[in-house]
Order: C-alpha cells, then sequence, then structure tokens
C-alpha cells in the first residue's frame, strides 16, 4: 500500500472516531441534561450543559452567520492543507521527505474538531427548534475545577468546553512542541 493511501485512512478514521465521539457526547448532555446542570464525575472533572454562541470562551466578535461560515471556509483549507501534506512531500529533515504520521495526525485532529464544532453550528438550531440553519449554538460539557480558593470558589480552571476544543488544543500543542520542523516546511513554497 502506497504511503498517500495510508495516510488517507488515517486522516479518514481519526476524523470518523474523533467527529463520531464528539458528536456521541454532545447529543448525550444534551438530550439528558438541563441547560446549566452539572455533574460532579469526581472532585477534579464534572459534567456540564451549557452552549456557546460565539467562539472559544464564548467570545462573539462578529455576527453568527458570519463564524460559522469563516468556520466551513477554515475546514476546507485545512482539508486542502492535509491533501498537499500527503501529494506534494517536501522535505522535513533527517533525509526525510513524506511528512510524518504523527504531524498528519495532529493536523486530521484539529481538522476533526474544527468540523465537530461545524456540525453544530450548522444543524443544531434546526434540529432542536430555537434557531435555522447556521445559527446553532455548540455544546459545552467538560469542566475542570482543579485549584479552589478558601471560599470554595473555583479559581483555576473554569473554562467549560467539548471534546472537539480539545482535539484542537492538545493538537495546536503537540505541533508546537514536537512537529515544529514539519510545519515550517510544509509552509515553506
Amino acid at each position: 500500500m502506497k504511503t498517500p493511501t495510508k495516510q488517507k485512512l488515517l486522516i479518514v478514521a481519526i476524523v470518523l472516531v474523533a467527529v463520531g465521539f464528539d458528536q456521541w457526547l454532545k447529543l448525550y448532555v444534551r438530550t439528558h441534561f438541563h441547560m446549566g446542570e452539572a455533574m460532579p464525575i469526581t472532585s477534579w472533572f464534572w459534567l456540564c450543559f451549557i452552549e456557546n454562541n460565539g467562539m472559544a470562551f464564548g467570545i462573539e466578535w462578529f455576527s453568527k452567520l458570519l463564524l460559522t461560515i469563516f468556520r466551513i471556509v477554515a475546514v476546507g483549507a485545512l482539508g486542502y492543507y492535509l491533501h498537499r501534506l500527503i501529494y506534494q512531500p517536501r522535505p522535513v529533515g533527517n533525509g526525510a521527505t513524506h511528512t510524518s504520521y504523527g504531524y498528519i495526525t495532529m493536523v486530521a485532529l484539529i481538522l476533526a474538531g474544527a468540523m465537530g464544532n461545524i456540525i453544530d453550528c450548522v444543524a443544531y438550531g434546526k434540529i432542536f427548534g430555537y434557531g435555522e440553519w447556521f445559527y446553532g449554538r455548540v455544546v459545552d460539557m467538560l469542566y475542570f475545577p482543579l485549584i479552589y480558593n478558601a471560599a470554595g470558589e473555583c479559581i483555576f480552571f473554569r473554562p467549560v468546553f467539548n471534546f472537539a476544543d480539545s482535539c484542537i488544543t492538545v493538537a495546536v500543542f503537540a505541533i508546537i512542541l514536537f512537529y515544529r520542523k514539519e510545519l515550517d516546511a510544509s509552509l515553506k513554497k
């Protein structure tokens, strides 16, 4: 089997598993929890149900429709970038010309995370009856209250996020820490 075929299969598998799990978890929380409900799993990990109308951490810089369209365009660009990684090999150091499976895995995780959140934005408003197509809110549910102050209020880590966000965050950090050379090589003409 040629390397591009293996890499394509790897990308498809990562995207299917990550998006599938992300959507399963979001739908489970959306259908089994009330808005704002939280269930402690451990003292440092809770499942919650909130919805995010904007970007990460609820930031709303521009219209919801524009944000959704931007996300779709970004996923298209990531898909094209992965295509280039597979079919236009470049020197990546140590005499290698093919992009490593590790780097492709990280980019595929970013793609999967973005796709998971796009599904919410595009369809959830219509499916759950609170908005139109492209105006859905992203379901967030993972909460890790790690440090509390003397009054018992969480002072670190307050954000509530979802599995798709985790895929993106872990992959970006891994690329920065372990795959910087491959990123640089892939961006050269």
